[in-house]
């Protein structure tokens, strides 16, 4: 079986050769499946082509049962910087699979402002014997994160920390006064608690790829779907609100939730949009 610390090694092999635009470098396996954005590419394409720096952002963690690696970091196209985040599945010294999400605020309509790509010490924690779940569990829980957003209506299917904060696109969109939506200024359960993502009408395509035991960290894919036919609807505090959605949209997802003790206590995500209802082309695989 493969160690976390030889993922880790072809992980600074691959960013190595992507920093350097040089495919070449990376020893691709028989049936290479590789994605950016969810489009699947050659290697050498896309984000091969434009990446001008990585950013010193580096939170990566490994599953070593399932050959899994995956960082989250930030990176700058000449003068655009954007959050993203990278999964390979590794086969030996090779490499058959590459997820990459990057999120380009220059390209969305509601772009994440105030970016800041910073460590996050509950992240890089690594979770104590007697808090850990077994990967069947944190899957569970990662899940049922999803279940409590679909429709959201102000039931809660999973379980928080009290202390529990979300980042997205470089953003923190909880206990966060500053950010553009007043859900924001709320933490992870209170959000959802009164039923704010209403809109979300569909967590479609959900993938759980990488599961770090040690770490407590699920890494997700998927989609948001929004119908766009939610307008006016009422909290469960009976506050009336309008959906900032009114057409039909989809975001592409990587999400990353840390368990600790049954309860998360951290999401990262970097997602984008895509045409409404978009496949994915790792169904099936992963």
């Amino acid at each position: 079986m493969t160690t976390r610390e030889e993922l880790y090694e072809s992980l600074d092999r691959f960013t190595s050769a992507f920093v350097a635009g040089d495919p070449g470098q990376i020893e691709w396996v028989g049936g290479l499946h590789y994605t950016e954005n969810n489009v699947a590419l050659e290697p050498g394409d896309g984000l091969w082509n434009t990446l001008t720096a990585l950013g010193p952002y580096d939170l990566r963690f490994a599953d070593a049962s399932h050959g899994q690696v995956a960082l989250f970091t930030s990176v700058t196209e000449t003068d655009a910087t954007s959050p993203c985040a990278i999964r390979l599945e590794v086969r030996g010294e090779g490499i058959a699979g590459v997820e990459i999400v990057v999120a380009r605020n220059k390209d969305e309509g509601f772009p994440f402002l105030g970016q800041a790509f910073e460590d996050k010490p509950i992240m890089l924690a690594e979770v104590p014997q007697g808090e850990r779940s077994t990967r069947e569990e944190l899957v569970r829980i990662a899940n049922g994160y999803f279940e409590t957003i679909e429709r959201n209506d102000g039931t809660i299917r999973t379980k928080f920390h009290p202390h529990c904060n979300r980042v997205e696109n470089g953003v923190q969109t909880t206990n966060n006064a500053d950010f553009p939506l007043p859900i924001a200024r709320l933490g992870c359960e209170e959000q959802f608690a009164l039923g704010w993502y209403r809109y979300d009408d569909e967590l479609r395509g959900r993938r759980f790829p990488l599961v770090d035991i040690e770490r407590g960290i699920v890494l997700a894919h998927g989609f948001i779907d929004h119908a766009g036919k939610v307008g006016d609807y009422e909290l469960t505090d009976g506050t009336k609100v309008s959906s900032p959605v009114r057409r039909p949209h989809s975001y592409y997802l990587a999400e990353a939730f840390k368990i600790r003790d049954g309860a998360i206590e951290q999401v990262e995500a970097v997602f984008h949009s895509v045409p409404y209802k978009m496949p994915s082309p790792w169904e099936g695989r992963v």
